[in-house]
Formats: C-alpha cells, structure tokens, sequence
C-alpha cells in the first residue's frame, strides 16, 4: 500500500529493520517482498501481502463499546481483530502508555492470542500520563513495576517495545513539559536493562524531543516515532540517527502537506500503524 507510487520493489520494513527492531516479530523473522509494483498489482497481492500493525490501542474502551462513558454496543473485539487477520495484517501490537494499561493489555493479548504468536504489547508510559509517577511520591517503585513487567514480557515472548514513551507539547494540560521530560529520560533505563526497542511519541516537542534522544542514544537499540505527523525538517533530524524508524497511519496522511512528508521518508525507514481506534484514514 505505501510506496505503490515509487517503487518497483515493496518490502515490509518491519522485518527488514536492523538492530534488534527484530524482537519485535519474535520469535520469527517475517520478511515479506513483492516485485513488480510500479506497473501493474498482481491479481493476488492484496490477498498474499502481510502486514504488521506496530501500534493499535486495544485497551481503548471503544473495543468494549464504551463511548465517552456511555455504552453503545457489546463488545466487538473479537470481530475487529478476525478483520484484521482476513485482511493480512499478521501480528498487531497493543500499545499501552501507563501501568494500568500494560496489565489491561496482557491480559487482552493473552485471552485472543492463546498461543502466542501475532499480539504482542509495550511497556512504558505515556507523556500525558506522566503525572502517574508522582501520583504516590514514588516514582521510583513505579519504575521498578515497568522494569518488572517489562522482563517479565520479554521473558514470556509478549513484550516487544519501550513506550509509548516521549514529549507531547499539545497537551501540557495533562503534564507540563518539565515534568515530561524528566519522566521520559527516565524511562532510557528500560531498554537498557531488556534490550527492547523503544515506541516513541512526539508531539509538537520537535528540538527538545532529538535533544533528548541524541542524548540517550547509546542507550537503546532502535526506536519508531509513531504517528508522525511533522515537518520535512523534522523527518531529515531522525533520519540522521541511526536506528530511527518513522510510524505513519491516517493522522499521517491528512494533507497535502503531510502527503509531501510521507513520500521523503525512505521505505526501509517508515513503518505502518493504524493507531486504531484514531488515525482513520
């Protein structure tokens, strides 16, 4: 789907990722390549493609038919993820952005995946949920639950990333940016100490978000920048570090100008998302 335009080879480049962005199709590499693109789709393509979606919020409560605190419909979980599957997407990554929501997750993971191998989850803390590390005047035993879980997950196979993890400057409403900030160094301890790639979220935070992660580069393997929605500018900065992919979904993809974005980002750079339930196309 992305690239059709470009080129005449289409690999996804979630298994094509150095580093050890592999992790994240454990325990199985997935490379999935197709030719001739440019000028013509093969009649199958769309049938035999598979995809990897790296971020999906399965613990949204509109999967449970919870909308605005009003409930509108059972849940349709179940019903989602079997549409995801028919159409090739063939592991899917449940974001999660507190503690509560990693423990949601692998719940959830582990209830529609018995046997392990196409839900995964992250493990780490949202910027706008920052404030959750000082909720009880102890952010450091709040550290230590992640790092527990986070083992733990990478132990059993279901934990795959750091994050979501980053700087959101558009809602500083929730937590003020020094607060972020320093919640978001802190958290470099967990790729360090799992070996995980981390999940990354920048919003409106552009210098102080590369600062940050040119300064703790040598403390993680490889990361994505989900959901990128910024500048030409800022897609040339993360490119220049290594082992920096780009997250693209609808939100990506919503004007002219995002469109221009999108198409400088290198294929073996950019990953696909559906950030589902947001960031329809």
């Amino acid at each position: 789907m992305i690239g059709l335009r470009r080129y005449s080879i289409l690999c996804l480049p979630f298994s094509s990722a150095r580093h050890s962005w592999r992790k994240l199709i454990h325990p199985r590499r997935s490379n999935v390549c197709f030719s001739k693109l440019s000028n013509g789709t093969h009649p199958d393509f769309f049938h035999t493609m598979k995809f990897i979606d790296v971020g999906a919020n399965l613990t949204d409560g509109m999967f449970q038919g919870s909308y605005h605190g009003k409930q509108a419909h059972q849940s349709d979980l179940d019903k989602v993820l079997v549409r995801a599957w028919t159409a090739g997407v063939d592991k899917l990554i449940a974001t999660a952005g507190k503690l509560s929501e990693i423990e949601e997750a692998l719940k959830l993971i582990n209830s529609h995946d018995s046997t392990g191998g196409k839900l995964f989850t992250t493990v780490g803390v949202h910027p706008t949920r920052c404030g959750e590390f000082d909720a009880d005047q102890q952010p450091q035993k709040y550290m230590d639950r992640l790092e527990h879980l986070a083992k733990e997950g990478v132990a059993s196979g279901r934990v795959v990333a750091i994050g979501e993890c980053g700087l959101d400057y558009d809602r500083l409403q929730f937590c003020d940016k020094e607060t972020q900030k320093k919640y978001f160094e802190m958290q470099f301890h967990l790729p360090e100490v799992t070996g995980l790639p981390m999940f990354l979220h920048s919003r409106a935070a552009g210098d102080d978000f590369l600062e940050i992660i040119k300064r703790n580069r040598r403390r993680f393997s490889a990361g994505v920048v989900h959901s990128f929605t910024g500048t030409k500018e800022e897609v040339e900065q993360l490119l220049k570090i290594e082992g920096i992919y780009i997250g693209i979904n609808g939100c990506s993809l919503k004007t002219a100008e995002n469109l221009e974005v999108m198409a400088a980002i290198p294929l073996e750079r950019m990953m696909l998302e559906t950030d589902a339930p947001w960031c329809e196309i």
